[in-house]
């Protein structure tokens, strides 16, 4: 009898452990309740649905839109391993697990508590949608054919996206990332990253590009000329310093924003002279066709050659002095006394920009001095020869070329010759000058023209 009671109590427990092996365990009730709606269990709730049931399902819709119940605990989906589609956005899930959904192709799980996202198990993964979490890391670096990542409104302070090289659209804003490296992205066509502490992006790889919003970073240059299907630029709020958008696209900008770059004195687009009205700031007007040009917007002060046999640093109201170009050498202050003949240049500098000028001081006891040669090349440098009269002796001067054709009669009053004729430039060489004093002596000799 005690054998006989023994073989019928292990006949029970084998049949119910068969039975449960067929079954899958879904604790959460409204999980549950949704796959009875779906007609994939047959109810009433006991926390268990047929394996077999859910197993070759390749998409299944738990969104909160969809169903109208509320989901916390997703434990039951690793049975689901013929999914290609999961969609549970818009619950209260703390966490997923999808290690066992090596099928999935897409994932949507936003709006939700997740603080840790696995997805290193799904290498089809296409489209991954995550923002209005808690994420504090994500990694992608076994999803090589994700196509569209939204990871917006989370916690990310990093965001490592190099393997995930297809990528077309990525959206992660409003985290806090620092650094944000798509150089290897070159299909990505949709780029939004605002509200974040990114302080450079690099996007000369990314010509196929058309949407960009980068507002509300640390952004201080943004060179967008190798992006030639740009149509929507949002770069607002931003420390730029340098902003180029010469990409050749420009007529075909549909939304343009750098409003609030405060130190962003010029802008750098295909034509300055084109109509910009409609991009934002709207009077804004400092438009240049090179980066070079931006320098001219920088105000600095511009003083003549002086010649004498000494010369006091007048007061400046825009630049510093210096013995050297931009701002190197010995710096010099107002009232400094200068005893020697050198170039002076006057340096200005803001956060984004330089420009500045440069005087010669001839020093010399001669009661006029003739420049022995001179440079018109437009450096603001020796760009006009001119004979400096400390004493006012001279009445005129006429310039001759080597077959004496007058070139040019200088009265007292004229500055000086700035190399050409009839408007056109002449030619490096020698030149000969004949100086009429007022006390009717006349001075002759010759300067060389160097170009």
């Amino acid at each position: 009898m005690a054998t006989k009671t023994k073989f019928f109590l292990i006949s029970f427990y084998l049949v119910s452990f068969c039975c449960l092996s067929q079954n899958t365990f879904i604790p959460d009730d409204s999980f549950e309740q949704v796959l009875i709606d779906l007609g994939l269990d047959a109810g009433p709730l006991d926390n268990f649905v047929p394996t077999s049931n859910i197993n070759s399902v390749t998409s299944l819709d738990l969104s909160f839109d969809v169903t109208g119940l509320i989901i916390s605990d997703l434990t039951g989906i690793e049975d689901f391993i013929s999914l290609n589609q999961l969609f549970v956005q818009n619950n209260q899930l703390s966490s997923i697990d999808v290690s066992s959904n090596t099928n999935l192709q897409i994932l949507w799980c936003f709006n939700n508590q997740l603080s840790n996202l696995n997805v290193s198990q799904n290498p089809s993964l296409i489209s991954l949608r995550c923002e209005d979490n808690q994420l504090t890391s994500l990694d992608t670096s076994n999803n090589a054919n994700l196509n569209v990542l939204i990871c917006e409104r989370n916690n990310l302070s990093s965001l490592d996206i190099s393997s995930s090289t297809g990528l077309n659209r990525l959206q992660c804003g409003s985290n806090s990332l620092t650094n944000l490296n798509v150089s290897n992205i070159t299909n990505l066509s949709y780029l939004s990253c605002e509200q974040n502490n990114i302080t450079t992006l690099y996007l000369e790889n990314n010509s196929k590009l058309t949407v960009l919003l980068c507002f509300e970073n640390r952004i201080s240059t943004l060179n967008l000329s190798y992006n030639v299907n740009l149509t929507e630029i949002n770069c607002s709020s931003n420390t730029l310093c340098s902003l180029n958008l010469k990409n050749g696209n420009n007529g075909n900008i549909t939304l343009m924003d750098f409003d609030l770059n405060p130190d962003l004195n010029c802008v750098v687009v295909d034509n300055p002279d084109a109509d910009h009205t409609t991009w934002q700031p709207s009077n804004f007007t400092n438009y240049v066709n090179s980066n070079d040009a931006c320098s001219d917007f920088i105000p600095v002060d511009s003083l003549e050659t002086v010649f004498g046999t000494s010369y006091t640093l007048p007061s400046l109201n825009n630049g510093n002095y210096f013995t050297e170009p931009n701002g190197m050498g010995t710096a010099l202050n107002t009232g400094d006394v200068i005893n020697s003949t050198q170039t002076i240049y006057v340096f200005n500098q803001t956060l984004c920009y330089s420009n500045q000028t440069s005087f010669a001081v001839i020093i010399n006891n001669e009661d006029y001095f003739i420049p022995k040669y001179f440079t018109p090349n437009n450096d603001g440098i020796n760009d006009v020869w001119q004979v400096y009269d400390r004493l006012n002796l001279v009445n005129n001067i006429s310039i001759y070329n080597r077959y004496g054709k007058l070139l040019k009669f200088l009265p007292s009053t004229t500055m000086g010759w700035d190399g050409t004729y009839n408007g056109q430039l002449l030619n490096s060489g020698s030149y000969w000058y004949e100086i009429i004093l007022n006390t009717h002596e006349v001075v002759r000799g010759y300067f060389a023209l160097k170009r």
